[in-house]
Order: C-alpha cells, then structure tokens, then sequence
C-alpha cells in the first residue's frame, strides 16, 4: 500500500476502515466514516471498505459509509459517499457518487457527472479501454513508490522519514 503525503485518514467517528493490499491513496486524499453508518462486508461491518488494487486520486473523498471494490479508479477531486461501488469501476475527476447507489462493476462515470439515483448508476457504459489503461498505469507506478522509499530512506522507514516498527 502507498500512502502519500498530506492524507486525512479520519475514523474519529466510524469505524473501522478496511484498505486493501496494493492500494493507493495520492497526496490530499481524505478518508471519512460517519458514527453508526456502515457497510457489510461478509460478516463484518466496516464504515469505509476499500479493496485491493484501488487507486484513489489527488484530493478525492471517500466519505462513509462507502464500499470500493478492487481495482476501482477514483479520480481527482472525485466525491464517493453513502455509495457501493463494483470492480474495476472507474469515477473520474470531479464526478460525485452519492445517495446509496450501487455502481455495477466496470462501470465508468463520466468527468464532472452526479451519479444520486439508481437509475443513473445502471445507465452508465463500460469503462473505456484508454481510461483502463490510465488506471492500470497509476497502480503500476504507485505500487513502485514503497520499494523506492524504502531504498531511499532506509528500510525501517517511511515515506515521511520516521522510523516505524
């Protein structure tokens, strides 16, 4: 996982979040659960749940109570709250999900559009084969990040320069 600067992870009021192996969250994303919202997963309840492979975009929000699954794009200042959104979906920048919709999986949400009811979640298309593309080289490039640091920094730190256990 990749964890870039200037990130709010806040479980202040719900919790718990569940992030997922090889996901990244670029500089100024914030992460936010609401007290007594969530999200079943299995048998467990998580206010914010994000899968594996998930790459969330500079200044995006994820508000709880929110489901990402794997390999979801979100894109810049992208807004995903109250929201179930299915794998390889792909928000784009300044897109707001919202309203208890369930984005079916490989969906892609245009620039700038306001995906609040169901029935404009089920209308939305395939994502496109460039917008795939553009989503699997982030991760790419962000899954390098970690090993990089740790060559750079030393081994027991992270990407701040503190020493972790």
């Amino acid at each position: 996982m990749y964890v870039a600067p200037n990130i709010s992870i806040r479980a202040d009021e719900g919790t718990p979040f569940y992030i997922g192996s090889n996901t990244n969250l670029q500089d100024g994303v914030i992460l936010h659960g609401l007290l007594n919202r969530k999200i079943s997963v299995g048998p467990k309840s998580f206010s914010i749940y994000i899968g594996n492979q998930v790459s969330i975009a500079h200044r995006a929000l994820v508000h709880g109570p929110c489901f990402i699954g794997d390999k979801v794009f979100v894109g810049f200042n992208a807004i995903v709250y109250n929201a179930i959104v299915g794998k390889g979906s792909f928000i784009s920048y300044n897109a707001v999900v919202t309203n208890g919709v369930r984005i079916p999986p490989n969906r892609f949400v245009p620039p700038g559009s306001n995906i609040d009811t169901q029935a404009k979640a089920d209308a939305l298309s395939p994502v496109p084969e460039d917008s795939r593309e553009f989503a699997m080289e982030v991760q790419r490039v962000n899954q390098e990040f970690p090993a990089s640091y740790h060559v750079l920094l030393g081994k027991n730190r992270c990407s701040c320069g503190l020493a972790y256990h």
